[in-house]
């Protein structure tokens, strides 16, 4: 039996593919409602999220999926917010990254930042002609970073388990 090539390749600790991204919200960044709109958040998720699979893979990683994007709290112009983003897990030629999203209000510079969003989002490896290509695997570190691997192939199971379930629904007459 032939080793797959990813197994092959050194894996790195959670820490290696840590990445901050952070920036002040501004009024081209508002919704009709006065708050920043969450498309401009969902980019601000995507980008420090590719920037950790990118690191993790040693090379270009596209989105494949958005798992879950909560917003917990409205983010105002003028706030701080910073997106921190770190590999949870990684297979073969997939990533899964997990994204905490926070506010420093600029009116309340005394108070501590504010969770304002939680991101899951599933990346692949991918070579340069746009086929997959093996990614390392990620290293867990902590007991928390152990909690984040589990809970992303929890994850894993209801992505594939879903995607099996409605493909079995379209083939029914």
């Amino acid at each position: 039996m032939t080793e797959h090539p990813a197994t092959t390749l050194p894996g790195k600790p959670t820490s290696y593919s840590r990445v901050t991204l952070s920036r002040i919200m501004t009024a081209v960044d508002v919704n009709l409602y006065g708050t920043v709109h969450g498309g401009v958040l969902m980019k601000f998720i995507d980008d420090v999220a590719g920037a950790a699979a990118a690191r993790h893979s040693g090379g270009t990683a596209v989105t494949a999926a958005i798992d879950e994007i909560v917003f917990s709290e409205a983010v105002r112009v003028g706030d701080l917010v910073h997106a921190y983003a770190q590999v949870n897990w990684s297979g073969q030629t997939s990533m899964e990254v997990g994204v905490r999203v926070t506010a420093e209000r600029w009116d309340s510079a005394d108070e501590l930042p504010a969770r304002v969003a939680t991101a899951y989002l599933v990346f692949v490896g991918v070579e340069v002609g746009g086929a997959p290509r093996p990614v390392r695997q990620v290293l867990p570190e902590t007991p928390e970073d152990g909690r984040r691997w589990r809970e992303a192939e929890i994850r894993r199971a209801h992505r594939l388990a879903r995607r099996k379930a409605i493909q079995a629904a379209r083939s029914e007459p």
